[in-house]
């Protein structure tokens, strides 16, 4: 079998692979695993992803051990679980062996509690200890997903010693040594540079920067996140309520939550969440999307109550049945546009009740140019089709107030949903399209009653 071109994304090749796999599998087995080997975890998952549940399992039995937990922990959710849920107990037992508890904490949620207690006693005690302490925490904040590979140091120790400990031992992401008291509080950071220039009898607590920045345990993830990236730092330290250091939260980990924020941000647009498996159950994949489709069915369903109510007028003006779906479409497209934008500031914190009258009124002033330029475009049009002058203004008015009404809504209905703590990026373009269907309709058949008849 002929493999494909190095030059193209993993997971392509992959899926590329996986259309000509032969009956029995192992020829095609063997090309994966040509095509895994060297590969990062974020790649090797996105490869297994996909794959068919089927071919998926396949792969799966060529990855090296070692390199199996990696590729597993950055899997998403319902992939990962899909595929948990189909190996042995002594498969399970031998991929949990000797697990770290930031691994266990990012699988814990989606694979079986009886699993979870499997692997909490295969953990060495001192990475329980880390495991049930994140569990004190809220899943949504820092102190959940803490790295724990930090270089903590008490901070009269001296420079030489300092420098021997690093001679021993270094993580990623490391330039400072995190220094605490004798209760274990922390007190601040001394940087790596700086100790290669200092004499080796001097105490770190000299050379000690007490304003570097720290984060709350109790902080929001995504807020931390924002946090670090803004930071000029690599990782900031992690304190609880008493200000004792429990660990860091690096570069390389906020990346990862802000890319999942992104992610699920997407998504959620569609009503799925971030963990949606390609390669799903039909029936599970089905459940998940019935909801939001019954949402959609609700809010098209008030949309077609307001049409009925001039269904005799459509009747003596067909040329509205046609012209409907323009004013309709729009003002969707006029207030989806604000609503983008609207809901980018509100996840920025861009968007504050200082601000918000000034957005309002600029947004209306877009609309009503916007609104007043092309209903007039679409008057001229469809009163030269349909040969009604009356017809073309019909149109052009109601166009011309669908737009600014969605503009309108485009900035209030998010602002709104964020104060009830409703996701907008979820929640508000399905509010939003009820809204201007519901507005274009009766303002383009309640002026066609009133003019055309």
């Amino acid at each position: 079998m002929q493999s494909p071109p190095h030059d193209i994304p993993p997971a392509h090749a992959i899926a590329e692979l996986a259309s000509q796999l032969e009956d029995d599998g192992v020829a095609s087995a063997r090309a994966f695993a040509e095509i895994f080997h060297n590969l990062e975890p974020e790649d090797m998952a996105l490869a297994l992803e996909a794959l068919p549940l089927e071919k998926r399992l396949s792969v799966w039995q060529q990855i090296p051990h070692e390199e199996k937990l990696d590729a597993l922990v950055a899997m998403r959710g319902e992939a990962r679980l899909l595929l948990l849920r189909h190996l042995s107990l002594a498969e399970l037992h031998q991929l949990f062996d000797e697990i770290e508890a930031e691994d266990l904490l990012e699988l814990a949620e989606t694979i079986p509690d009886a699993v979870v207690d499997m692997a909490l006693g295969r953990m060495d005690e001192q990475q329980r200890k880390y495991f049930e302490m994140a569990q004190q925490y809220d899943d949504e904040s820092v102190g959940h997903w803490l790295n724990h590979d930090i270089l903590i140091v008490p901070q009269n120790t001296r420079v030489a010693d300092a420098l021997r400990l690093l001679r021993r031992e270094t993580s990623d992401y490391t330039e400072v040594l995190y220094l605490v008291d004798r209760t274990g509080r922390w007190t601040g950071c001394a940087r790596i540079n700086r100790l290669l220039s200092a004499q080796s009898h001097q105490s770190l607590a000299e050379l000690r920067e007490e304003d570097y920045p720290s984060l709350r345990a109790e902080e929001d993830m995504y807020e931390a996140a924002e946090e670090v990236e803004k930071s000029k730092y690599v990782a900031l330290p992690v304190l609880n309520s008493e200000g004792v250091l429990l660990g860091r939260l690096d570069v390389g980990t906020a990346m990862d939550l802000l890319r999942e924020q992104a992610e699920n941000q997407l998504m959620s647009t569609a009503g799925l969440g971030e963990d949606a498996d390609l390669f799903a159950p039909v029936k599970r994949s089905a459940r998940t999307r019935a909801v939001w489709l019954g949402i959609n069915l609700m809010a098209a369903f008030v949309s077609a109550s307001f049409i009925s109510l001039f269904d005799a007028t459509i009747e003596q003006v067909v040329a509205l049945a046609v012209l409907m779906p323009v004013v309709a479409s729009m003002g969707g497209i006029a207030g989806s546009q604000t609503l983008t934008l609207i809901v980018r500031g509100l996840a920025l914190g861009q968007i504050s009740p200082a601000n918000f009258n000034a957005l309002l009124f600029k947004e209306l002033r877009v609309g009503a140019l916007n609104g007043a330029l092309w209903s007039l475009v679409i008057g001229i049009i469809a009163g030269i089709w349909f040969k009604s002058v009356l017809l073309g203004l019909v149109i052009t008015a109601a166009v011309a107030g669908n737009m600014i009404v969605a503009s309108i809504s485009g900035v209030v209905i998010p602002v709104m949903l964020d104060k009830l703590k409703l996701d907008p990026a979820l929640s508000g373009s399905v509010i939003l399209m009820t809204v201007t269907d519901v507005v274009g309709f009766v303002a383009f058949l309640g002026l066609g009653t009133l003019i055309l008849l």
